[in-house]
C-alpha cells in the first residue's frame, strides 16, 4: 500500500479549490404557522455561508 505524504495531500486540496467539495448539503426545517406543520428546505450552499443559511428566518 502506497502512503501518501501531509504535504501531497495538502497541495492537492489547493488545486481542488473552487470544486463541488465546497459545497455542502443544508436542510432547515421551517414550522407553518396555520397548520403547525413542519416542512424541510433543503439546499446546496457553499461551506461558508452555512451559518448565515441557518440564521435567516
Amino acid at each position: 500500500m502506497a502512503k501518501v505524504s501531509k504535504n501531497a495531500k495538502v497541495a492537492q486540496r489547493a488545486a481542488n479549490v473552487g470544486s463541488g467539495r465546497d459545497y455542502v448539503k443544508v436542510v432547515k426545517s421551517v414550522k407553518d404557522p396555520k397548520s403547525g406543520k413542519y416542512t424541510y428546505k433543503e439546499l446546496m450552499i457553499h461551506k461558508d455561508k452555512v451559518k448565515e443559511f441557518f440564521e435567516k428566518k
